[in-house]
C-alpha cells in the first residue's frame, strides 16, 4: 500500500522504514528537509509540502500524521482535510486526547473523510521490535488498512501463547500485537490508560530502587547499612523474577552504563496521558490511587529530585528517547 507519512521524528521515521522494508510505499514529509532527504535515501518518495504529497498519493489517499499531540496535530489534520478528497483516510498515530479524536471523526465524516486513531507503543525500538497498536475507527476502514498495521505490529514472535484463549471468541490480531479497539477515540483511550499504567509501573521500580539505595544511609545503625549494587540487583531481577519486564530491562541497561545515573537530573517530564487517565478515572468514579500518586511524583520531581527520579528519566530515555524538563 502507499501511505503519506507526516512527521519523521523518533517514531515517524522508523514507522516509515519498517513499512518500506516490508514492501509498502511511503511518501514522506516533515518540516525538516534534512529528515525528508534522509528517509528518501532509504527509499521513501520525498514530498516538499502537503500539496506535493497529495499529488503523489493514490486514490483514496492515506495520510498518517505522526506529530506531537495538541496544536501540531490539530493544525496539520485541519490542513490535510482542506486538501483531501472524498473517501480519503487520515490516521493520527500520536498521543492525542481521545475526545479530540471523537470530535475530529465527526467533523471529517461530514466531508466524506475517514478518521482512524492509532495508539502506538514501541518507542525508538519499534523499527526492530515492531509497534503495539490500539486502533479506533470504523470497521471497514480499519480492515482496509490491515496490511499496514500487520506490517508494523511485532507479530507472534516467540512469546508463549496465553493459556485459555479460545480462538473463536477473541480477535486473532491481539496475538500479533494490534487490535481494533472500537470506534474513533477508542484507540487513543486504550493507549492513554496504557500510559497511565506505565507511570505506575515505573514509579514502583523507582521507589524500590530508592529504598535499596537508601540502605547505605549514615542515618541507619552501622550494622544495618548495606552498600548494595544497583546494577547487579536490576540484572538478577530480569532473570526469572516475577517482576521482570521490559521496563526493568531498560532499568538494567541504564544502570549498567552508569550506576549513579549522573547524566540525569531527575526532573521527570510527562506527555499528558497520565493526567488524562486520572481525569477519566474521576469521570467514571473509579479509584486510581497508584496511578494518581505516580503522576504527582513526577510533578514533585521537578522541584525535589531523588535517585528514583533519575531512574524514571533513564527509563523514559531508554524506551522513547524522551529528554528531561530543562532546569
Amino acid at each position: 500500500m502507499k501511505i503519506g507519512l507526516i512527521g519523521l521524528g523518533r517514531m515517524g521515521g522508523n514507522i516509515a522504514r519498517r513499512l518500506m522494508k516490508n514492501g509498502h510505499e511511503v511518501v514522506a514529509f516533515d518540516r525538516s528537509e534534512e529528515a525528508v532527504q534522509k528517509l528518501a535515501a532509504d527509499g521513501a518518495i520525498a514530498a516538499s509540502s502537503l500539496d506535493d504529497m497529495r499529488g503523489k498519493l493514490d486514490t483514496p489517499a492515506i495520510w498518517w500524521v505522526m506529530l506531537p499531540a495538541g496544536g501540531p496535530t490539530e493544525d496539520t489534520i485541519a490542513t490535510i482535510a482542506d486538501k483531501a478528497s472524498d473517501g480519503d483516510i487520515i490516521i493520527d498515530g500520536g498521543n492525542s486526547f481521545y475526545k479530540d479524536d471523537v470530535r475530529r471523526a465527526k467533523t471529517l465524516a461530514e466531508k466524506g473523510i475517514h478518521y482512524v486513531d492509532v495508539g502506538t507503543s514501541g518507542g525508538v525500538w519499534g523499527l526492530e521490535r515492531g509497534y503495539c497498536m490500539m486502533i479506533g475507527g470504523d470497521k471497514e476502514t480499519v480492515d482496509l488498512l490491515d496490511p499496514i498495521f500487520e506490517t508494523l505490529a511485532p507479530g507472534m514472535g516467540d512469546i508463549v501463547r496465553t493459556s485459555g484463549r479460545i480462538a473463536e471468541q477473541v480477535d486473532p490480531r491481539a496475538e500479533k500485537g494490534y487490535i481494533h479497539a472500537g470506534p474513533p477515540g477508542a484507540g487513543h483511550f486504550v493507549k492513554m490508560v496504557h500510559n497511565g499504567i506505565e507511570y505506575g509501573l515505573m514509579q514502583a521500580y523507582a521507589e524500590g530502587f530508592d529504598i535499596l539505595k537508601g540502605k547505605a544511609s549514615e542515618n541507619l545503625p552501622e550494622d544495618e547499612r548495606f552498600d548494595l549494587n544497583m546494577t547487579d540487583i536490576a540484572e538478577v531481577w530480569r532473570r526469572g523474577s516475577v517482576i521482570s519486564s521490559w521496563l526493568l530491562d531498560l532499568t538494567a541497561i541504564g544502570l549498567a552504563k552508569d550506576e549513579k545515573l549522573e547524566q540525569f537530573t531527575g526532573s521527570v517530564a510527562d506527555s499528558g496521558e497520565g493526567q488524562w487517565t486520572i481525569d477519566a478515572a474521576m469521570e467514571e468514579k473509579v479509584p486510581a490511587n497508584v496511578l494518581t500518586a505516580a503522576l504527582y511524583a513526577r510533578y514533585r520531581s521537578r522541584v525535589d529530585h531523588t535517585f528514583g527520579d533519575k531512574l524514571l528519566s533513564a527509563m523514559r530515555f531508554g524506551f522513547g528517547g524522551h529528554v528531561e524538563i530543562p532546569q
